[in-house]
C-alpha cells in the first residue's frame, strides 16, 4: 500500500512540474501566468511567447507523462514485500492519471496548471504508442475544419477510447480502455469553458491573436 501511494504521489509531482515556467527559468521569457490567458499551458505559450517556447513547453510536458509511467512503476523503495495492490497495467494507468492531474492541478501553483493534453500524449507514449497516430490525425483534422485548438484537443481525445475498443479489442473493464475513457471525459471537463466560449461565439481560433484565450 505505501508502495503504490509513494508511486502515485511522485507521478502527481512529477505532473506538477509546471513546463512553461521551467522553460522560463532556463532560457528567460515572461511569466505565462502573467501573459495572455494565464494559462502556463502550450496554447497560450504559442499566442504570447512564439512557436519555440511552446515548442519547448510542449515537450517538458510530454517528458512528465513519459516519466511518470515508464519510470516511476519500476522504482524500488525498498519497503517490505507484500503482495502488489494493483497490476502491473493498473499501476502504469494509475500514475498516468496521477501525473495528468499534476499537470492540472500543480501543488506548487496554487492548483492552477494546464489542461493534460500534452501531458497525456506522453502517457499514451509509453502505454500504447499506436494509439497517437489516431489521436493526431482526428486532432489536425478537427483543426483544419474548426481552427479551435480546444475543440480538436477534446476530438483528439477522445478517439482513443475508440482505438482501445474497436482496434485492440479492449473491454471496458481493462486498464488502457478504462484510462482512455477517464481521461477523454477529463479533457472534455478541462475545456469546459472553451466550449462555453465556442458557443458564445467568443473563443479565439488558432490563426486569429486579437483576443487571448485559456
Amino acid at each position: 500500500m505505501f508502495d503504490l501511494i509513494i508511486k502515485l504521489l511522485l507521478s502527481y509531482l512529477i505532473g506538477s512540474v509546471v513546463g512553461g515556467l521551467v522553460v522560463r527559468r532556463l532560457f528567460g521569457g515572461v511569466d505565462l501566468r502573467q501573459e495572455g490567458s494565464g494559462n502556463p499551458g502550450a496554447t497560450n505559450a504559442w499566442r504570447t511567447q512564439g512557436k519555440l517556447f511552446a515548442l519547448c513547453v510542449i515537450l517538458i510536458d510530454i517528458l512528465k507523462g513519459v516519466l511518470a509511467v515508464w519510470l516511476v512503476p519500476k522504482l524500488n523503495f525498498g519497503l517490505p514485500s507484500s503482495e502488489p495492490i494493483l497490476s502491473p497495467a493498473w499501476l502504469m494507468v494509475a500514475c498516468g492519471a496521477a501525473v495528468v492531474l499534476g499537470h492540472c492541478y500543480p501543488v506548487w501553483f496554487r492548483f492552477k496548471g494546464g489542461k493534460g493534453a500534452a501531458t497525456l500524449v506522453g502517457v499514451y507514449v509509453v502505454l500504447a504508442p499506436k494509439v497517437l497516430i489516431p489521436i493526431v490525425v482526428v486532432w489536425l483534422l478537427t483543426l483544419w475544419l474548426t481552427r479551435y485548438v480546444g475543440m480538436a484537443t477534446i476530438v483528439g481525445a477522445a478517439t482513443a477510447p475508440f482505438y482501445f475498443f474497436l482496434y485492440e479489442g479492449q473491454s471496458w473493464t481493462e486498464p488502457f480502455a478504462v484510462f482512455a475513457v477517464a481521461m477523454a471525459l477529463f479533457v472534455l471537463f478541462t475545456h469546459r469553458y472553451n466550449i462555453r466560449r465556442i458557443r458564445a461565439g467568443t473563443e479565439v481560433r488558432i490563426l486569429d491573436n486579437s483576443r487571448n484565450s485559456d
